[in-house]
């Protein structure tokens, strides 16, 4: 018999990290290859994480309610081993060296830190030298420096003249994990306490990750879209009847978009460390919420497509967002958000750029006010759009240009410049 590691996957582009949100199988329950072993919760997606192997499940790692890197192990299966086991690398060192070859192994896997260990050490001043791992062949794993934390016993690291605020946590240990983690906020007779979900976690992470790592900046166009109000509601009645979808004014804000991220390419970059990746295809992420949660499906080669076409989109990824049908697949590949916050109301709102991308735009309510036309006051159906962009990637006057171009496609919309199919 041999034991198999199942590891947390990656469920889209992006994330780094997913929550279990319920075990479908129990220790010592007989599993097929691709049956399914547990729901994962992202930010992004809620997925159902398949069986690698057929075996018995041996020991689940991860307990309902866990957050876990990608890469990390979140349970193991027996298998039974073929009449040839297969012997890697560090195998063939422990036969040839019995006695040195395992604590050579040891370490090695010890060094191996995943990226939600490096950060919870470094949160809390540990030394993951001093730390004893018990994951395999001793690696370090979050449950390890969770149970460090919460137990206030922490080791003490290797004082460094440059990093003054690790050597004093280290003289300070933390008493308790959720007094480290969490503000406390006193709790009154006839206060409601609300469980955060793993979705909810996740999401905050990775808003959190987005404002801590990108420099945020914002601009605002005001742009009058008289012409479209009139536009649409004079064909969308017509297009209801021969397509069996709504034309909603998101699909012509969106195509907009896509046709002026085409020709300011800037503005469909990335940051990459070292590099700024202007990304060829324009995927348009459209958030799409629901009463617990937002997603950011990806409307691919948007600027290929007619706003008929955007519109069918739309529609259909809203219904899989509310009957929980929504893939990984549709979330991935987004080089750029367009967000309908005008749809409760909003007219004014600051996006957080959805990371890794360089910027997100709110479109705002459209409404109706007092504008100077050619010295008179005129009523017109008039909408912000708010721009939040990434200002290690862009400055302010390619994105002015960007929004311009955006307020000019959108107030010169007509039946003979906008086609809808």
């Amino acid at each position: 018999m041999a034991i198999e590691q199942i590891k947390m996957p990656q469920l889209g582009e992006s994330v780094t990290e997913g929550t279990i949100s319920k075990w479908l199988v129990a220790v010592g329950d007989k599993v097929n290859k691709y049956d399914p072993l547990a729901e994962v919760m992202t930010d992004k997606v809620t997925a159902e994480i398949p069986s690698s192997f057929t075996g018995v499940v041996k020991e689940l790692i991860a307990e309902e309610g866990d957050t876990l890197a990608v890469g990390q192990i979140i349970c193991t299966v027996e298998i039974e081993s073929s009449d040839e086991p297969v012997i890697d690398s560090e195998s063939a060192l422990v036969e040839e060296s019995p006695s040195e070859a395992p604590a050579a192994t040891e370490a090695s896997n010890r060094a191996r830190y995943s990226p939600a260990v490096l950060k919870l050490s470094q949160e809390h001043g540990i030394d993951l030298n001093l730390v004893q791992g018990t994951g395999a062949g001793g690696r370090i794993t979050r449950k390890d420096i969770l149970k460090l934390v919460e137990s206030g016993n922490i080791p003490q690291p290797i004082q460094k003249i440059d990093q003054p605020s690790k050597v004093q946590i280290a003289h300070d240990p933390v008493p308790n994990l959720k007094q480290a983690l969490q503000p406390t906020i006193p709790v009154g007779v006839g206060d409601t306490e609300i469980p955060v979900t793993g979705i909810r976690k996740a999401i905050a992470a990775n808003m959190l990750r987005s404002k801590h790592e990108i420099p945020h900046a914002w601009t605002m166009v005001e742009v009058d879209v008289t012409n479209l109000v009139n536009y649409r509601n004079s064909v969308k009645d017509d297009f209801k009847n021969k397509e069996g979808f709504n034309l909603t004014f998101f699909a012509f804000f969106v195509k907009a978009v896509a046709q002026a991220l085409k020709e300011f390419p800037q503005i469909n970059s990335m940051w990459a460390g070292d590099k700024i990746v202007q990304k060829k295809d324009i995927n348009i992420s459209i958030a799409v919420a629901t009463d617990e949660a937002l997603f950011v499906p990806v409307i691919k080669a948007a600027d290929e497509k007619s706003i008929k076409g955007i519109a069918r989109e739309i529609t259909e990824y809203a219904s899989k967002v509310r009957s929980g049908k929504l893939t990984s697949e549709d979330m991935q590949g987004g080089t750029f958000t367009v967000n309908n916050t005008g749809s409760f109301g909003s007219i004014q709102s600051m996006g957080i750029i959805n990371y890794p991308q360089a910027a997100i735009l709110q479109v705002e309510s459209i409404v109706k006010r007092p504008v100077i036309i050619n010295d008179m006051i005129a009523v017109r159906d008039m909408v912000n759009l708010c721009l939040s962009l990434d200002h290690r990637v862009l400055d302010g006057l390619i994105c002015g240009r960007f929004l311009q171009r955006v307020k000019e496609i959108l107030e010169h919309v007509s039946e003979e410049n906008t086609p809808i199919y």
